[in-house]
């Protein structure tokens, strides 16, 4: 998820420098933006139309976007959680992605089995978890619950990158 981890690093800076582009990016466009191409990507995950990493890139990326529009405007000007979100996510990918998607070639092959029952199980298909994502956008009084649906959502994007083929 390189265009993820790049915009979480690029929101952090643009916050933490008080940049003039944070106004700009707090704007109808970028939520109704943001909300259209992560809509139109949960859909195409449903129907198996795009592949699976690039899904969720754009998805994670364009929910980051319309995540700080809709948010941003609601929280008092110096709110850390628009500094520390962002940065915890970009750790996050980076750290999964290092310690476990890279290292899948050192996976026992029961474990491997055993995540890709997980996976047909169908209790976390992507598509499932990238809706909830989108409904917490809209419970700000509940702000922990965005970053934990996320959380989940790079935790289901680890389990995808292990399993794809070396």
């Amino acid at each position: 998820m390189p265009i993820f981890v790049f915009l979480c690093f690029a929101l952090a800076l643009i916050v933490q420098t008080a940049s003039s582009l944070q106004y700009m990016i707090v704007s109808d466009i970028f939520i109704y933006g943001g909300l259209a191409i992560a809509i139109a990507t949960v859909i195409g995950n449903f129907f198996k139309r795009l592949p699976e990493t690039l899904s969720y890139d754009i998805f994670a990326s364009s929910t980051l976007l319309a995540w700080f529009a809709y948010w941003k405007p609601l929280f008092v000007k110096d709110s850390p959680i628009f500094f520390f979100f962002p940065v915890y996510f970009a750790l996050m990918v980076a750290f999964v992605t290092l310690f476990f998607i890279e290292q899948r070639h050192r996976i026992d092959r029961d474990s491997l089995k055993s995540m890709q029952g997980i996976v047909d199980s169908s209790v976390v298909d992507p598509w499932l978890i990238m809706t909830f994502v989108l409904v917490t956008l809209y419970f700000e009084d509940h702000f922990l619950q965005f970053p934990v649906m996320m959380t989940l959502l790079i935790m289901r994007y680890t389990l995808s990158g292990c399993l794809k083929s070396k």
